[in-house]
């Protein structure tokens, strides 16, 4: 009886402890962590164009921005061509047409002004070669590149992630061009990350979109201008 007497309680004992670490790991499993703060939006500020070309009440680097979201929205498809005198149906393009559309709808014609500066200045244009072509010139990026580095503001290439100072520098409506191998042309959106980088509205097949593609596009930036000057 004795022997009974001793062990039944150490027994219970034994028990009470158990259940207590089983109800112990069960509260904490179900304790809840709280998220982490998300990184919060960086603003900053965007920079006034003082024309309008048009005259439609939006300045022009906003309406550069406007005439390449509603590129994206008319979703043509990527095709590389050579057209008679030079613009291909709307329903086609490629990341040059992204730009000359969407000045086109903020009141510059850009193929006028690049085949007149190439008329002017045929020295400059290495990719040209001598023989300016007006169905073509304008659509290819090393004639863009010399275009807006005589005719718009050249403005720095280096981005900062958080930094407002440098992506003050980066406004709506610039434009940024990346060299070989993947030779490209973008204009910068008005939408940012979270850090303040800006998204680039562009077409890469299969038609143009916004995407969040300014510093991982896999070649190197070669430059970043913004037209008008001013």
């Amino acid at each position: 009886m004795r022997k009974r007497f001793v062990w039944v309680p150490l027994i219970l004992l034994i028990g009470v402890v158990a259940c207590g670490i089983l109800i112990s790991r069960k509260s904490q499993s179900q304790i809840s962590i709280p998220n982490l703060p998300s990184i919060p939006s960086i603003g900053i500020p965007t920079i006034a164009c003082p024309t309008d070309k048009d005259g439609d009440g939006l300045d022009d680097l906003k309406d550069i921005v406007t005439g390449a979201k509603a590129e994206v929205e008319r979703k043509p498809q990527y095709l590389s061509a050579y057209y008679q005198k030079g613009y291909p149906p709307e329903s086609e393009g490629v990341c040059t047409d992204v730009v000359w559309r969407a000045f086109r709808d903020a009141g510059y014609d850009l193929k006028s002004l690049v085949d007149q500066d190439i008329r002017v200045n045929l020295g400059v244009y290495p990719r040209v070669q001598g023989k300016p072509d007006p169905n073509i010139d304008f659509r290819r990026v090393p004639n863009l590149i010399v275009f807006f580095q005589r005719n718009a503001q050249v403005l720095p290439r280096e981005i900062k992630p958080g930094d407002v100072e440098n992506l003050t520098l980066w406004q709506p409506g610039d434009l940024v061009t990346y060299g070989l191998p993947h030779e490209h042309i973008a204009i910068i959106s008005d939408k940012r990350r979270s850090d303040g980088v800006p998204y680039i509205l562009h077409n890469a097949g299969p038609s143009p979109i916004e995407s969040d593609q300014l510093e991982s596009w896999p070649s190197t930036i070669t430059g970043h201008f913004r037209f008008p000057r001013f």
